[in-house]
């Protein structure tokens, strides 16, 4: 094998930022992909000084060519899958939405296969979207290999990027792991479903009201926590193909809403939300990939309230400077 190399798709998205800060503090050769030019997030959260050292390179995810050029340019050892199109993207287009998640995955995955074993794996985002509600049973976590009956075409894609990792391995032994993500939070989570509860942590930070559109009982899981678990996915001793759910801080959101106050007092009362829970399972079991990271000494987890005053302290140095605005 190589020197390590990791590519990451999607860098320029919320969890790509976190993973490539992560990795360049870790001393690791970044290859970052994206169709997009926007630094935005990425400078939200590192220095110039980090971002210099991450080497960009624009690409389009449904172009095959041009993801295993940028696989075999720069020789890539771990491939960490992050490119794809939210909820609401893949509601309002369908065809392109299906182009960038599943046929994007497929590219990932090919250009891996091609390249005999110098690529050592692939760790890609799956979503707790493949689930429907029904899918747990009343008051007991949802089994992480319970059978899947999403909702949303979103969902869709990502259970058809779960059976192509599988295929992948059994027909060309090309290892994987997917990883599924319910309420990521953090600075830089300003796109999709669940990103009210980020959006009411910066509106807190402003000293502005918010109104979240759902409320209930969900896992949270702190977006630097989540980059760092699934770098640490890609390090394991592992071969095969597996999928294992992410779960968070387990509460509902008048505990959200509460923490959220307790970092910003002055906006109390002010971050309302709906009395609606989201259409997923409200708890996953995530016992299986504790088993997996336990000999890197188990899932990364920040204190929940802890990471509520990390996010709303950047966003106000990061209001404060310009860097981001309330809009």
């Amino acid at each position: 094998m190589a020197e390590r190399c990791f590519l990451v798709t999607g860098a320029l998205g919320c969890i790509g930022a976190w993973v490539v800060r992560n990795l360049i503090r870790a001393g690791e050769r970044v290859v970052a992909f994206d169709l997009g030019e926007d630094l935005r997030r990425l400078r939200l959260i590192m220095t110039p000084e980090e971002l210099s050292r991450a080497l960009f390179v624009r690409g389009d995810i449904t172009d095959f060519a041009q993801v295993q050029r940028a696989m075999d340019e720069h020789d890539i050892t771990h491939v960490i899958h992050l490119a794809g199109l939210q909820v609401p993207f893949c509601r309002a287009n369908p065809v392109l939405g299906a182009q960038v998640n599943v046929v994007g995955t497929v590219n990932i995955f090919e250009a891996a296969r091609r390249r005999s074993g110098r690529t050592e794996r692939v760790v890609y985002a799956s979503s707790i979207a493949v689930y429907d509600a029904d899918d747990a049973k009343p008051g007991e976590p949802l089994p992480n290999d319970a059978a899947g009956h999403p909702t949303t075409l979103y969902g869709v894609y990502k259970q058809a990027n779960e059976g192509t990792a599988r295929v992948y391995w059994r027909e060309n032994g090309v290892s994987s792991v997917g990883l599924r993500p319910y309420i990521v939070f953090g600075p830089g989570r300003d796109q999709g479903l669940t990103s009210a509860p980020t959006k009411a942590m910066l509106a807190a930070a402003a000293g502005q009201p918010y109104h979240i559109p759902y409320g209930g009982r969900a896992d949270y899981e702190y977006a630097d926590d989540v980059a760092k678990t699934f770098i640490a996915c890609a390090l394991v001793p592992f071969h095969g193909a597996e999928v294992y759910h992410l779960p968070g801080a387990m509460l509902s959101m008048a505990e959200v809403v509460a923490a959220i106050e307790a970092a910003a007092p002055a906006v109390r009362g002010q971050i309302t939300f709906e009395d609606q829970p989201l259409p997923f399972p409200e708890r996953m079991d995530g016992g299986p990939l504790e088993a997996l990271l336990a000999p890197l000494g188990g899932l990364p987890r920040t204190p929940f309230d802890r990471a509520v005053g990390e996010t709303i302290a950047i966003f106000r140095q990061a209001l404060a400077d310009g860097r981001l605005h309330v809009e």
